[in-house]
């Protein structure tokens, strides 16, 4: 296992994070699994052998549930000492309320203090920002966040799901009042969805913001189960189906399987492994969040940890998935290649190639 830092906190992070949205199982979150404490101390246990050093959560998965059971399955051991915990602010957990939700003061105090209690600890290591909060302004929100981090109970402050100018209005709002800055990024990025190239990843190089890509499979899509002209497994949604991620371009995303595959055979490996193993050589990329149904499928992705991709492997990879640049990148490709920074280029640079 590879340990990479975690933009400037100094904190350095296994480039495989055990995910945990599939604990708890209530309510909507069902459908993407039911583990049981049982079942999570198994999977916590065998994260910590391959060498994973964080838990991700949030208060919303199921409900409050995944946290509980992460509290649970750590008590009574010194799993806690070895791990460091991630936890997400944002949406209704438990009251349902109009102000049990968004990055208020009030929402963010409170919603702490309530995961802090689920999961059976003093401190919450890196605490994120769910989602945007457009009627809260940043000032606000990082306010509460940096009384939490001096109060000893939030370490680490991330965002998810922000736009480019929303990470850098937070960023300048930071830096002018002095408060908490985020240092992380949980973002969806895949082979089918390189939409976070375009602005999300400059910042990660250029602010040391560390990219964390949750959903590393596009929600299964990339595991290799899904082919061309073959029926979907059974049990599993349709491609056509597909909400999160959306899927825009059916024809090009069987492309991108069939190259994942093609290399998977040739490696001996899963078209997982390969996926996962690919988001690693990206720029900005510090981690990616695992998680899984059940234990082989985990076991599987903890192995792509151990997989390096050659340079013709990872020229297929782009080959099979580039997209066409939108303005203003085609045009600073054409005008600008002369004196492009390095933030530039996590976008730039296969395009400039040959």
């Amino acid at each position: 296992m590879e340990y990479r830092l975690l933009g400037h906190s100094g904190l350095k992070v296994s480039t495989l994070i055990l995910g945990t949205m599939t604990f708890g199982g209530k309510g909507a979150f069902a459908k993407t699994g039911n583990t049981d404490v049982a079942g999570a101390r198994r999977q916590i246990d065998m994260a910590l052998d391959a060498g994973v050093n964080m838990l991700d959560t949030a208060d919303v998965y199921s409900d409050g549930r995944s946290e509980e059971i992460i509290g649970e399955a750590l008590a009574g051991s010194d799993r806690r000492e070895r791990l460091l915990i991630a936890s997400k602010v944002r949406f209704p957990t438990g009251a349902k309320g109009p102000n049990e939700r968004g990055l208020s003061r009030h929402h963010i105090v409170a919603a702490c203090e309530a995961s802090l209690k689920r999961l059976r600890t003093d401190r919450i290591d890196l605490y994120w920002c769910h989602e945007w909060d457009g009627q809260t302004r940043v000032e606000e929100t990082l306010g509460a966040l940096d009384d939490l981090r001096r109060a000893g109970k939030i370490g680490a402050v991330g965002v998810s799901n922000f736009s480019g100018w929303h990470i850098m209005k937070m960023l300048a709002a930071a830096e002018r009042d002095r408060l908490v800055r985020p240092v992380a990024q949980q973002i969806h990025y895949t082979l089918q969805a390189r939409e976070a190239e375009q602005e999300l990843l400059p910042i990660a190089v250029d602010q040391g913001v560390a990219a964390v890509i949750w959903s590393p499979l596009a929600g299964g899509l990339l595991s290799g189960k899904y082919r061309r002209g073959e029926p979907e497994p059974e049990g599993t949604r349709k491609a056509t189906d597909w909400g999160e991620p959306p899927v825009h371009d059916v024809e090009g995303l069987y492309d991108i399987i069939e190259a994942l595959v093609a290399i998977a055979e040739t490696r001996g490996v899963s078209a997982a492994q390969v996926a996962l193993a690919w988001l690693l050589t990206r720029p900005g990329v510090a981690s990616l969040v695992v998680g899984a149904r059940t234990d082989e499928q985990l076991a599987d992705n903890l192995a792509a940890a151990e997989l390096t991709l050659s340079a013709d492997e990872i020229a297929t990879l782009e080959r099979a998935s580039r997209r066409p640049l939108v303005y203003p990148y085609w045009h600073q490709r054409s005008t600008a290649a002369d004196r492009l920074s390095a933030a530039d280029l996590a976008l730039l640079a296969p395009y400039l190639e040959g």
